[in-house]
């Protein structure tokens, strides 16, 4: 049994609920109408876009060596 480390990045959508990008996978994509379901919407996600990249015999990526920083940038 394999481990990945995913991040993923959840943004507030204007007319409710939230977008989620995992930047590790281009194109994986998927919404939840709040912060729980949006996560338990990625795992989803996830799990379909590796099962589809092992299916066809590619390279699996993941975030276990990325290192992420938040930073706040205020400006005068």
């Amino acid at each position: 049994m394999m481990q990945y480390t995913y991040k993923i990045m959840l943004h507030k959508e204007p007319e409710g609920g939230y977008t989620v990008t995992v930047p590790a996978l281009p194109g994986c994509i998927t919404f939840g109408e709040d912060v729980d379901e949006a996560i338990e919407m990625a795992k989803d996600a996830i799990d379909l876009y590796v099962e589809e990249l092992k299916s066809r015999g590619e390279n699996i990526p993941d975030d276990n060596n990325t290192l992420e920083y938040s930073l706040n940038l205020v400006r005068a």
